[in-house]
């Protein structure tokens, strides 16, 4: 069992790196805060199963936090582009 939830961590992990490419290579804002928001879940997902396949338990709560940040920072570019329709800071 060990065996395939590390493989299939490595499948989420070539997928996250794909998602690399669209930051670098994005056409607009929107496209690349996307692609670190698959960042940011594909990541999770892949020390969740990590965490799963080598009994770490530590790896979870790293997850969540990574997790959490991602939100934030789709949370904070949500307020950015608001903002600056508006003439705010």
């Amino acid at each position: 069992m060990a065996d395939f939830l590390l493989s299939a961590a490595c499948f989420v992990l070539a997928m996250v790196a794909l998602g690399l490419v669209r930051i670098l290579l994005g056409p607009g804002d929107a496209d690349r805060i996307m692609a670190a928001q698959l960042l940011g879940t594909g990541g999770t997902a892949v020390l969740l199963l990590v965490s799963e396949a080598m009994s770490l338990p530590a790896a979870v709560d790293v997850a969540l936090v990574l997790a959490l940040l991602a939100a934030f920072v789709s949370v904070a570019f949500v307020k950015g582009v608001i903002g600056s329709e508006t003439g705010e800071p």
